[in-house]
């Protein structure tokens, strides 16, 4: 019973979210869409022309962002363990991110070209144990970190969906080392009782290859 009011009070909450409903009036796959949306406005990143790489990409709502900022000059690549429906302008790569068969897919689709974004909003499958769940959101965000440290150019950017816990401070100083400016963005889209956190982190302090 308590199962049933709490998918019902959670559905009434889906049904009257302003971002749900303008995700389906604009055509966008999940109201995530805005998160990403409000930072690479204020940030302006996802420049016409750009090679981008979208990280945990499922339902596809950011790759239609990312697209559509990119246009058709630029690329999208995206990579998710779920199946990501066909989006004009994007390469899906189905696998898990954490395989090297995976990560080779997605090197061989860049062509040897340096990334100007990758993005990341990764999540494990939740166990319900939180300090489990935690961790490998950590851990997630780690790899997710050293793709874009090898595979990024120099004046790239990476931005990275975190949740406060255990292991967020040294994520974070993690991301310090790597990158000349590290910021963090709560977006208006980002639910207030949400521990995410958007870390967006710029300029490679060293330059290297994958």
């Amino acid at each position: 019973m308590t199962r049933s009011k709490s998918s019902a009070a959670w559905l009434k909450r889906h049904l009257s979210d302003p971002y749900v409903r303008k995700a389906s009036a604009q055509g966008y796959r999940a109201r995530s869409a805005f998160k990403l949306l409000e930072i690479v406005e204020r940030e302006r990143l996802a420049q016409p022309g750009q090679i981008v790489v979208d990280l945990g990409a499922a339902p596809g709502s950011w790759s239609q962002v990312l697209a559509e900022r990119v246009g058709r000059s630029g690329r999208v690549v995206a990579v998710d363990l779920l199946e990501v429906a066909a989006i004009p302008g994007v390469t899906v790569i189905q696998g898990d991110f954490c395989e090297d068969a995976v990560l080779t897919c997605l090197e061989e689709a860049l062509e040897g070209r340096k990334i100007d974004l990758v993005v990341s909003d990764m999540a494990p499958n939740i166990s319900g144990v939180r300090s489990a769940d935690q961790a490998r959101s950590i851990h997630l965000c780690e790899l997710a970190l050293e793709f874009a440290k090898s595979h990024l150019n120099p004046r790239g950017a990476f931005l990275v969906k975190a949740f406060q816990g255990v292991g967020y401070p040294e994520f974070l100083a993690a991301m310090k080392r790597v990158f000349v400016s590290v910021v963090s963005r709560k977006p208006g889209a980002s639910r207030g009782e949400s521990k995410e956190m958007y870390l967006f982190g710029k300029g490679l302090r060293i330059a290297t290859g994958p």
